[in-house]
């Protein structure tokens, strides 16, 4: 019997439920570590790899329902627009939380720190390594939008040039931001300095891992022509939430390292 309404119903799914499970055992697992518990890290590892392959089993089904079963619809798809819209709002409320933080402690600093900001005695980071990362990712922006437009034009082959380029980029940022936290003359446990830095920092660089795991994603699904003009709806939210990465990284560079840094101060 035909639908007589344009939404698609979907069957029960043990993902969500699974999947949440999965990232309160992880959170659990980062408080045993941060309370240096024997084992913790083994815990935080099962459960990471845990969240990755219930996430990926949930993701198959969504490309499923959407490339084979064809059950996105117009409307569908306009909720599923309107739905990842709003989840990149909450992000940016995420990130607003604590950069308010930040401002709160460095625009009126308490006197057990100096009464200034970076606190007094305090070693901050070089902005040589944050000046190439910003590079490094404002340019790995343009490459997935230059994917974006040959996937429009149909040129699957550059489309995937370019992404694969853009995954190069996000690695290479990732591995010079590890180079960063292994050299950097303060810890998380430095005060009200190093906790905002390592925070805000550190939620980006996970959030560039997610996003670099999403455009690899999409590349997948190029290569094998699941992406085709005009349904690029995976695509479009990979692209997006890169965007939406790139956004956060120039504020922080803005405010932590130059702010933050001793050329204002």
């Amino acid at each position: 019997m035909k639908n007589k309404h344009p939404y698609h119903l979907v069957n029960p799914s043990p993902w969500p439920l699974s999947v949440s499970i999965a990232l309160l055992s992880m959170a659990i697992a980062g408080v045993m570590i941060f309370h240096s518990f024997n084992k913790g890290i083994y815990f935080f590892l099962f459960s990471f790899v845990l969240v990755v392959l219930i996430t990926g089993l949930w993701w198959r089904d969504l490309i499923r329902e959407g490339t084979y079963l064809k059950n996105h619809t117009k409307a569908v798809i306009s909720g599923l627009r309107l739905g990842f819209i709003l989840f990149i709002i909450s992000e940016i409320m995420f990130f607003f939380s604590f950069f308010w933080a930040y401002f709160h402690s460095s625009l009126s600093p308490n006197i057990e720190i100096g009464s200034q900001w970076p606190p007094y005695g305090f070693d901050v980071i070089s902005l040589k390594l944050p000046i190439v990362n910003t590079i490094i990712l404002l340019t790995s922006g343009a490459t997935i939008t230059l994917g974006h437009i040959c996937l429009i034009q149909s040129k699957k082959e550059r489309a995937i040039e370019a992404l694969l380029v853009t995954l190069l980029l996000a690695v290479i940022f990732t591995a010079i931001q590890v180079y960063e936290y292994k050299n950097a003359p303060f810890s998380i446990s430095d005060g009200i300095y190093g906790s905002v830095f390592y925070i805000l920092t550190g939620f980006h660089g996970l959030h560039v891992i997610i996003g670099t795991i999403f455009i690899g994603i999409q590349l997948i699904r190029i290569i094998k022509n699941q992406l085709k003009n005009p349904n690029l709806m995976g695509f479009d939210f990979s692209s997006w939430y890169w965007h939406f990465v790139d956004v956060v990284w120039l504020l922080l560079f803005i405010i932590v390292y130059v702010y933050g840094g001793d050329i204002i101060h």
